[in-house]
């Protein structure tokens, strides 16, 4: 048998054992009962001198009113038989223990004469060496029964039967109730569930879907930013500040703040990057002397001036439209454009035609990202789209160096309907050449020379004066302001705004741009 399944009850009254000898003590198997247990079965065995054990006997007087009957007694338990706190199974401790009243160390009345209901007897032990005696000390007498647990090594245990009891009863094996695993189990499920519903895998980003490339996120106020010298024509004075704040100002020169707050965004990253591409390059073209970096006209870029903003704005009640401003140059804040990662020329004008330029058609240098496109919401919503202008014959042929019979006099007169002749049109319906009383002109020259807002115009001659009207106003080459405030008005972004008329563009930050500058 297995020596971890079994516990051994042995009853022997110590004064007795004392007395026998060798020969003499054999065990006498009384009582023999097994339960089937959580713990181990269990035999318990007493040996014949029950005497010892009877009323009167001088050891079992002793102390009959302070210990107890001779057999120890086990802690009540279920009729389950689940060992209880001393490690005995109930059934077997119970069976050990003499029903009130009833001699201690005697068998029940209804029990086998081995002890026990069903007593079976057991396989004689080995003799036992003699014990040396211990005098009882007063007032106590031996316990008449020992209770003997076979079990292997501590390292041959398992689980809880390895720990030898709790700090406040030792030798007590420790029970865990099933409900207290069921806890446990839930809370380790609770604390590995976050782990099991993490995906290891490599997380890639979807890509994005096809239109122009989103904005970079605006710099932090805390970057080191640039410094913009502005030549002011009407002081003949340069003024120095930081590019973001330079920007305010161009803004309320160049585009009204009743526009979408879109379009305005796109107006500060445009006029952001015209003007990083020159802090880039170190271009101070334009600018007498080269004293600053631009001027405050339509040469460069139209701007107004910090002091006359206070003046002119904040003190005319106009506070609203300067945060406006205000807040797309800082939503926009160090965003510009690129074109294979060089800041590009970003012009812009007031009003289409109806079309924008291509940059070869108005400049002589074909430029990849200035082509021209379609640009049909300056018709509807631009105030400038058409104008007219009346200019004298005279004035027009000194403008012009024509002589005094190129232009007729009526337009009834001779030649009234052949003094100017279209040769050619650009891509962007404007006139790129033309004959005016037998002279050759690009659409430009006769912009330029008679101040027209466009070189798209038609002409007529009427009382000793040309009638020149235009459509569009500008040189036609970037963005249309107009055009971008209608796609505003449809709810386009200033990053589709941007992409729409400057063909291929990518957006960067200026602190990538100006690195090396700084």
């Amino acid at each position: 048998m297995k020596d971890s399944k079994y516990r051994i009850h042995v009853a022997l009254h110590q004064e007795e054992a004392q007395r026998v000898g060798p020969d003499d003590r054999k065990l006498e198997a009384r009582r023999v009962e097994t339960s089937k247990d959580q713990g181990a079965n269990v035999l318990t065995w007493r040996f014949p001198s029950e005497q010892a054990a009877q009323p009167g006997h001088p050891a079992a007087d002793q102390h009959a009113g302070e210990r107890g009957p001779a057999v120890t007694r086990a802690q009540p338990r279920d009729a389950a038989g689940t060992p209880d706190a001393s490690g005995m199974s109930g059934a077997a401790s119970r069976a050990a223990v003499p029903p009130p009243g009833s001699r201690a160390g005697a068998a029940p009345a209804d029990a086998a004469p081995g002890g026990g209901p069903a007593a079976q007897p057991g396989p004689p032990l080995a003799a036992e060496p003699p014990r040396l005696a211990q005098p009882a000390a007063a007032g106590r007498v031996p316990r008449g029964g020992r209770t003997f647990r076979a079990r292997p090594s501590r390292a041959g245990r398992r689980g809880f039967a390895a720990r030898r009891g709790t700090a406040a009863r030792p030798g007590r094996r420790v029970r865990v109730h099933p409900a207290l695993w069921a806890v446990a189990v839930l809370l380790a499920l609770a604390l590995a569930l976050p782990l099991l519903v993490v995906d290891p895998g490599n997380h890639k980003q979807a890509p994005l879907p096809p239109g122009p490339a989103p904005l970079p996120s605006a710099e932090p106020s805390g970057a080191d930013e640039p410094v913009v010298s502005v030549y002011l024509s009407a002081t003949d004075t340069v003024e120095e500040l930081p590019l973001e704040t330079y920007l305010v100002g161009v803004l309320a020169a160049e585009m009204p703040a009743e526009f979408q707050l879109e379009a305005l965004k796109a107006q500060a990253i445009a006029a952001r990057t015209y003007i990083v591409q020159r802090l880039a390059s170190g271009d101070r073209s334009g600018v007498p002397d080269e004293r600053a970096l631009v001027t405050d006209t339509v040469s460069h870029q139209a701007y107004i001036s910090s002091e006359r903003l206070t003046k002119e704005w904040a003190g005319a009640g106009k506070e609203a439209e300067l945060a406006k401003l205000a807040r797309a140059v800082k939503e926009t804040e160090g965003v510009v454009m690129t074109y294979e990662g060089k800041p590009i020329t970003a012009s812009f004008f007031s009003t289409s035609n109806g079309y924008t330029e291509n940059s070869e058609d108005y400049w002589k240098n074909e430029i990849p990202y200035l082509r021209s496109v379609a640009s049909p919401w300056d018709r509807e919503i631009s105030p400038k789209y058409e104008d007219t202008v009346t200019i004298p014959r005279s004035e027009f042929l000194s403008k012009l160096g024509l002589s005094e019979g190129a232009v007729p006099v009526a337009a009834g007169g001779e030649g009234a309907s052949s003094f100017i002749k279209i040769l050619s049109y650009t891509q962007g319906k404007r006139i790129e050449n033309v004959r005016i009383g037998g002279k050759t002109f690009t659409g430009r020259e006769v912009r330029e020379r008679l101040g027209l807002r466009s070189s798209q115009f038609s002409w007529k001659v009427e009382d000793g004066n040309v009638v020149i009207t235009t459509y569009g106003y500008g040189h036609g080459v970037g963005m249309s302001q107009y055009g971008a405030e209608g796609m505003a008005r449809e709810g386009r972004t200033a990053e589709e705004i941007l992409a729409h008329y400057y063909t291929g563009i990518s957006f960067d930050k200026t602190s990538n741009l100006l690195s090396s500058k700084k």
